[in-house]
């Protein structure tokens, strides 16, 4: 019976496993305003039993927790702290969470364009003179009117702001919403005293401030407006990658073909896949042949041949052929699934710098209250006369200009396109520690077989002695080799192969441990081995042997050939370098890193590598439980230290180093043991990786630079620094533009990561 995504996903438990059992649950949030929200959400999600760990992502609007703790419960937490809630599960979910914010963007478009038309008519008409004063009666009657107007803007289109500081004041917090529910209520709370009790205030402080409540409900409407619609980009590479499976897949039941919905293909079932169409899951190939695109995956811009026995990922694109594949992964198992998983945990992580901002934003809007209060008391006990309308103004001002929103944005924001770009270079972050760490990194140390070489040895010369031809020479070593398993009688039948040449079958086969192989091919004794089994059967090398040296000086492993007792040639096999390594290294060496490779070959053939590629050092003949203790001496020497292996043998060398890169292709993923995983096997995506790292933190450091700054200078200014000095005072308006800008301004230059190129590849 065949397991389709149906059954594999009728337990209650949802999510992702996480460590020993714990699962992982996204939630979508609704209702969050700043990066004091962020604090809130996370407090009511780790007061539930069972939860383990919790990352809220304001960027995002989502949290995700680990642990047993079940899904009601958590949904129940964050509605209980004043937000909303909904499990983030599937496609559909995700869909369903975009369609309200594309929603919510155009209800915010339609509030900008109600209070902005009523705080703009009420701006005009003051700055003409339009409007008659408060000290007759149709004045007073018009500006009851326009009282009730500003009203209908504050519980419109202001509603959520109102309704937002409401909830956090009943779960004892304060954030954005409270800021702006004060500034602005206050203004019309003010004004309209002034309307009904004119008395209460001098004549010349007898100003109504509608026309600010409405246009900072507009300005500061627009700016989440625009904030959303930017914000909304950095989610690209996301969606990118869940567009890349397509809907359905043609199954073949029954001898028929049939398009069916890619949640009812079980795993076992025969696929087919028709050039220019997308393999739909992960599987094996059964028969045909084509070449597919997976530079989506991978990064690899250059298409992959595969044939009868290969591996395809969901999500590629078959580029030419047709082929039939058995299906191996299906649902959240698919290489594409846990991708997007991976990327969509890293972009929900905090790296370490995340935790200074999460400290400012959990005491930043109590402390903008503070000086709010101050402001009102230095202006209401020192301000000159009219002193009302001075202490409303500078308080107001304080309260509306003051932006958490760009204080929380700085970081998840430039993180969530960082990760991004990393995912589209086939580079995947788990966590955004691992993002910050590589940017300090000093040193790479590398794995030499199949990180810098390509893991798989193959004949590279071929020399006959005199009396005997080079194709002679492999097709009779082959014919030895024809009963070995060894990696190397596996190069040399594949040599002979790619040559045409047949290997004839061999006789009395003998494996000689440590020396090599003989054998009766043709009628004639042969053995292949090293010099020391020549020595031993009393074979005389003469030239050969001098040419076997020069060849192991360059890396490569000589094999001596002997036929009725003579020498016939040699075959040199080696394990060639990776075509891009050389540029590679030489790309890390530009970003100012040390290189150094670990092996656990003989020293001779690991410098001629090392000589070749350009690495700094050479750690050779080293065991691979002892290669963590290599990443430790060079961390003793002061370096910070990445270690790139294959995130299986080198699992112990990975976790040691300060930021481990696991080196593999895209159906291996091969990330647990590792904090970046490389989807193709190129070093190429660790200079990559370090590049994206310096420009992600680079740019979070920009972004916490500007809000730090903004809010530095702008409290003091809209409190009335400048007054004693210059006379000026801060309007209002400008306050609500200036914090609604300054969030779009965090988003706009994140967004600028999406532009990011790596160093060129010479």
């Amino acid at each position: 019976m065949q397991q389709t995504v149906e059954d594999r996903y009728e337990e209650p438990a949802a999510g992702l496993s996480g460590p020993e059992g714990a699962r992982v649950v996204r939630l979508s949030v609704g209702g969050m305003s700043c990066a004091g929200c962020v604090a809130s959400v996370e407090r009511a999600l780790n007061a539930v039993p069972g939860v383990d760990e919790v990352t809220v992502n304001f960027g995002e609007h989502t949290a995700q927790v680990k642990g047993h703790a079940p899904v009601p419960s958590l949904i129940e937490a964050v509605v209980k702290a004043g937000y909303e809630a909904a499990e983030l599960r599937t496609a559909a979910d995700e869909e369903a969470k975009e369609a309200e914010e594309q929603a919510r963007y155009k209800r915010l478009l339609r509030d900008v364009a109600i209070a902005g038309a009523i705080g703009a008519f009420l701006m005009t008409g003051d700055m003409l003179h339009w409007f008659p004063t408060l000290e007759t009666g149709a004045g007073r009657l018009f500006w009851g009117v326009m009282s009730l107007l500003t009203l209908y803007v504050l519980a419109g289109p202001g509603q959520r702001f109102f309704t937002g500081a409401w909830k956090a004041f009943w779960s004892h917090s304060a954030n954005m919403d409270t800021l702006i529910a004060l500034g602005t209520g206050s203004a019309w709370v003010y004004s309209t005293l002034i309307v009904l009790f004119p008395g209460l205030v001098p004549a010349e402080a007898r100003h109504p401030y509608f026309e600010a409540a409405a246009i900072i409900i507009a300005l500061v409407s627009l700016g989440g407006a625009l904030e959303l619609r930017a914000r909304g980009r950095t989610s690209e590479a996301i969606r990118r990658l869940i567009g890349l499976q397509p809907k359905t897949a043609r199954v073949i039941r029954d001898g028929k073909e049939q398009d069916v919905p890619i949640a009812e293909v079980g795993l076992g079932e025969t696929v087919r896949v028709r050039p220019g169409e997308k393999v739909p899951l992960d599987g094996v190939i059964l028969d045909g042949a084509s070449a597919l695109d997976e530079s989506m995956l991978t990064g690899e811009p250059l298409p992959v041949a595969k044939g009868s026995g290969d591996t395809v990922i969901g999500g590629t694109l078959n580029k030419s052929g047709t082929f039939l594949f058995r299906t191996t992964h299906i649902g959240r198992d698919t290489a594409l699934a846990r991708i997007v998983d991976m990327v969509r945990q890293a972009q929900s992580s905090k790296p370490p710098i995340a935790r200074l901002v999460d400290k400012v934003s959990a005491v930043f809007v109590p402390t903008v209250l503070i000086i709010a209060v101050i402001t009102l008391l230095v202006w209401y006990n020192l301000g000159p006369e009219p002193r009302a309308p001075f202490m409303l103004v500078t308080t107001m001002t304080v309260l509306i200009i003051a932006c958490p929103c760009a204080l929380g944005l700085a970081t998840p924001i430039s993180l969530m396109v960082g990760v991004g770009k990393g995912a589209e270079s086939g580079v995947l972050i788990r966590h955004g520690g691992a993002l910050q760490q590589a940017r300090r990194l000093t040193a790479v140390m590398l794995d030499k077989t199949g990180t810098v070489t390509a893991g798989q040895p193959r004949v590279t010369e071929i020399i006959a002695a005199p009396g005997f031809e080079e194709a002679e020479v492999l097709r009779l070593a082959a014919g030895v080799e024809r009963g070995s398993e060894h990696p190397l009688a596996e190069a040399v039948l594949a040599a002979a192969q790619d040559r045409g040449l047949e290997a004839p079958a061999g006789e009395a086969f003998e494996a000689i441990a440590g020396h090599g192989v003989a054998a009766r091919v043709e009628g004639r004794a042969a053995l292949f081995g090293n010099e020391r089994l020549m020595r031993e059967r009393g074979v005389d090398l003469g030239h050969l042997r001098e040419q076997a040296l020069a060849l192991a000086g360059r890396g490569a492993t000589p094999m001596f050939l002997a036929v009725d007792g003579r020498a016939a040639g040699l075959v040199a096999v080696a394990d060639p370098v990776k075509d891009d390594s050389k540029a590679a290294i030489a790309r890390l060496h530009r970003l100012g890193l040390k290189v150094v490779m670990v092996t656990g070959d003989r020293r001779e053939t690991a410098e001629a590598v090392a000589r070749e590629v350009g690495i700094d050092e050479v750690f050779a003949e080293v065991l691979p439980q002892d290669k963590s203790d290599k990443v430790a001496e060079l961390q003793g020497r002061g370096e910070v230290v990445a270690m790139v292996g294959d995130g299986i043998n080198d699992a112990p060398a990975l976790a040691r180093a300060d930021v481990g890169f696991a080196i593999g292709t895209g159906t291996d993923v091969a990330i647990e043991s590792a904090d970046i995983t490389l989807m193709r096997g190129s070093l190429h995506g660790v200079v990559d990786a370090i590049a994206i790292s310096r420009a992600t933190v680079r740019n979070i450091k920009q972004n916490l630079f500007g809000a730090f700054m903004y809010n530095t200078l702008s409290i003091p200014i809209a409190a009335g620094v400048l007054w004693p000095a210059t006379g000026l005072l801060l309007n209002p308006m400008i306050a609500g533009a200036a914090m609604a800008l300054s969030s779009v301004t965090v988003v706009t230059n994140a967004n600028r990561l999406r532009f990011f190129q790596p160093q060129e590849r010479v």
